[in-house]
């Protein structure tokens, strides 16, 4: 009897094994493309497009290839273009001249200024304001700057001081710093324009497309009360903003002090 239960316990052991062994065996199902999370068709074209501007494929002023050109070649749909040339002209890295088709934005003198620009008159007026650079040199870039700019400890910089006007009153006091490897020259074999975003893609191929600002009040430096002909502790306006290029990169610190009895900030949401 004992000899039979053994023979029925090795009998099960085998078929619990044959069936393990098939179970290992069987091949997986493969997921269905329907059931793969996948992005929009028009996010996957605006993707392509965005990369390629960020390759410079598309440069500044280039128009690009018709709607029924890139459905041709992307295999998709006129419309699905359409949608991701929508999106991409809203965020401003494209534009359209009716009859003439769409084409990468350029930094000219107003648009580079009043996209990135929110200071304006206590009327709402926008007026564009001059530049006068105070100091400019080549240094290692402190902790902050090198967190900021995505920069290793020490890596050099450009850091350099100026005063905006408007109407000839000096009202603004900015320190602005950059990422030497960006922008080799500057300050010393190229002088610093006005307009530095506009300067920035036609000199050295760099086109800011966002940034983002912080705001807060500050009292007027000892420095700065006397550029800007105010007491010392004066409040002003900070704006530290951080302005990155198309893959996220940032190429920019800017901290602004603004006198603001006549000005205020302003800026357009949606």
């Amino acid at each position: 009897m004992l000899d039979d239960m053994n023979r029925k316990t090795r009998a099960a052991a085998a078929n619990m094994n044959v069936k393990v062994a098939a179970q290992k065996a069987a091949p997986k199902k493969r997921r269905s493309a329907k059931n793969t999370s996948r992005k929009p068709l028009y996010q996957q074209v605006d993707n392509i497009i965005r990369q390629r501007l960020i390759d410079n494929v598309w440069v500044p002023g280039d128009a690009l290839p018709s709607e029924i050109q890139l459905a041709a070649e992307l295999k998709v749909s006129q419309g699905t273009v359409r949608k991701a040339l929508n999106d991409l002209v809203a965020e401003n890295l494209l534009y359209r001249r009716q009859g003439l088709g769409t084409f990468v934005s350029e930094h000219t003198e107003r648009r580079a200024l009043f996209l990135y620009f929110s200071i304006v008159g206590n009327d709402g007026s926008r007026l564009l304001p001059e530049s006068k650079i105070l100091k400019c040199a080549e240094v290692r870039a402190t902790a902050e700057e090198a967190e900021k700019l995505q920069l290793e400890p020490g890596e050099e910089v450009v850091r350099f001081r100026r005063v905006r006007f408007f109407n000839n009153v000096p009202t603004i006091m900015e320190n602005i710093t950059l990422p030497l490897e960006h922008f080799p020259g500057f300050g010393t074999d190229v002088e610093p324009p006005n307009n530095l975003f506009r300067f920035y893609q036609s000199n050295y191929g760099i086109t800011v497309s966002k940034a983002e600002e912080h705001l807060r009040a500050v009292g007027a430096s000892t420095e700065e009360a006397e550029f800007l002909g105010i007491k010392k502790g004066t409040p002003l306006l900070e704006i530290e903003r951080v302005a990155r290029i198309l893959d996220g990169r940032p190429v920019e610190i800017r901290v602004s002090h603004c006198e603001t009895s006549n000005y205020r900030y302003a800026a357009e949401r949606g």
